[in-house]
């Protein structure tokens, strides 16, 4: 008995906390012509978990860019404020594997425990030093007691050898572009480069390294193309699919679109946005030229 593969599933997944700028342009144009030229669908998901930035009108500004730029999706769109009991079922199952702790250090706490030439992430923030990992359960009761804000944290040197474990060897995912580095191909997971990373917080049932991987397995995504600023966000992604027995994507981060100074755009630093660019006159077909992709509709 044979099975028909199933139709290849690309996703274009913005955060509405911003106007989109000329790179989630590049992003979105790139998603959406690797969708049609593997005759696959493309969606769309709007990661809106966090509430405090998350803005109505910027959603909608989404919305506008994209229509503006002639992307279109197929089906519904997902937001994910709107399946928070998705991500706290998957965040169930880690802590009853044991996997999770409550951590109560503040940022300046963790950047004064990690000593001077001491191990950063990939993002550049220091390597979580431990301090909540193995704290007696009687200081864990005394601060939720208090009510205290706290993260949940992922034990990633134990989560890492349950998911190498569970599937009898290291973890790796498949590059079909090249990361940072040049990396290509079959990529070995490095889940310690990370550290105990925030899954959950208090308020928030999920963290982006949650969510993003529980909508993929539910919204049947096959190929994840993204910036390769996410590129060893992956390393985590493997280990938390891996875990919760969550099919794993192709993956393809795509270089950046950067600035005269070589700084990649972002919307923190109010990089010229899609809006302003159409208020200002300039036509869809000029921004699609300008990153390489023709005049026709993606």
């Amino acid at each position: 008995m044979t099975t028909t593969p199933e139709q290849p599933v690309f996703r274009f997944a913005p955060s509405p906390n911003g106007e989109l700028h000329i790179g989630h342009a590049f992003s979105a144009l790139f998603t959406a012509q690797s969708a049609r030229e593997a005759g696959g669908r493309f969606i769309l998901r709007i990661e809106d978990i966090d509430l405090g930035r998350a803005r109505p009108e910027f959603e909608q500004g989404i919305y506008d860019d994209l229509a503006w730029l002639g992307v279109t999706w197929d089906g519904p769109v997902r937001r994910q404020s709107e399946h928070f009991d998705d991500y706290r079922a998957a965040l169930t199952r880690l802590q009853e594997m044991g996997l999770v702790y409550p951590c109560f250090a503040t940022r300046a706490e963790i950047e004064a425990a990690a000593q001077p030439g001491s191990p950063r992430d990939p993002e550049g923030m220091p390597l979580y030093p431990g301090l909540w990992r193995w704290r007696p359960p009687r200081d864990v009761e005394a601060r939720l007691s208090e009510g205290a804000p706290f993260a949940l944290r992922l034990d990633m040197a134990r989560a890492a050898a349950k998911a190498e474990a569970m599937t009898g060897g290291p973890l790796s995912f498949v590059e079909e572009d090249a990361g940072p580095a040049g990396e290509t191909g079959e990529v070995a997971v490095e889940a310690g480069r990370w550290g105990d990373v925030v899954i959950a917080r208090k308020e928030v049932p999920t963290s982006y390294h949650l969510a993003v991987v529980v909508d993929d397995a539910l919204q049947r995504v096959t190929h994840v193309t993204r910036g390769q600023d996410l590129f060893y966000a992956t390393f985590v992604h493997r280990v938390l699919q891996t875990l919760l027995g969550l099919t794993c994507p192709r993956y393809r981060h795509h270089s950046l679109i950067r600035d005269g100074a070589g700084r990649k755009l972002a919307k923190s630093a109010r990089d010229t946005s899609l809006k302003s660019l159409r208020e200002a006159g300039v036509s869809p077909e000029e921004v699609r030229q300008r990153l390489g992709f023709d005049g026709a509709h993606h």
